[in-house]
């Protein structure tokens, strides 16, 4: 079966098409989002119990600028890029694969481009734990969002056995808290 890869769609105007590929993608997990709340709403006035002649049900408004918790996304890994990010195959909805890169949400690791020696071993031994977590399988995305710099998507990711990633690679001293503003050296 042939997934569609954003760097297809890229590959003509590439600067200018990689934030719009980056937000159809998250456009289409919010859509899912969506039809998901709406599929759960329908399901519960269904099973609701009667009380007189009228049905009650939760109300429960999709909304594209909330994202669901409560949804999470599966993912294969296609390829480890560095210590904070990956491209994966996410299933958005049964039938349909996108293949997109993913940056852990609320981290930042050191570039495998280093401007230094001691950047550079902490990038390597960075990517090595991602795919050391990554490999336990079950990947799953949630709280999926546009990432600042396009092209890719910002999510919490959980494996079988790591509920969560980011916090995993914080503790084990791979990755630092990242708010989004200006991301510090890790030469010296």
């Amino acid at each position: 079966m042939q997934h569609p890869s954003f760097s297809t769609f890229a590959s003509f105007h590439r600067g200018s098409l990689l934030p719009v590929t980056g937000t159809a993608f998250a456009l289409g997990l919010l859509i899912g989002t969506a039809m998901h709340s709406s599929w759960s709403s329908l399901s519960a006035a269904k099973t609701a119990p009667l009380v007189g002649a009228q049905e009650t049900t939760a109300a429960v408004t999709p909304s594209p600028t909330r994202f669901d918790s409560n949804v999470s996304y599966a993912a294969e890994i296609v390829r480890i890029i560095d210590g904070d990010t990956f491209e994966a195959r996410v299933r958005v909805w049964p039938g349909i694969d996108i293949d997109t890169k993913v940056r852990l949400r609320g981290i930042d690791a050191a570039e495998l481009h280093a401007r230094c020696g001691d950047e550079l071993a902490k990038a390597e031994a960075a990517r090595t734990a991602l795919q050391t977590i990554l490999a336990q399988g079950d990947v799953r995305l949630s709280q999926v969002g546009i990432d600042k710099y396009g092209g890719r998507v910002d999510a919490a990711v959980a494996t079988r056995t790591t509920a969560d990633v980011s916090a995993a690679l914080l503790s084990g001293g791979f990755a630092r808290a990242y708010g989004g503003g200006k991301r510090g050296t890790w030469c010296g």
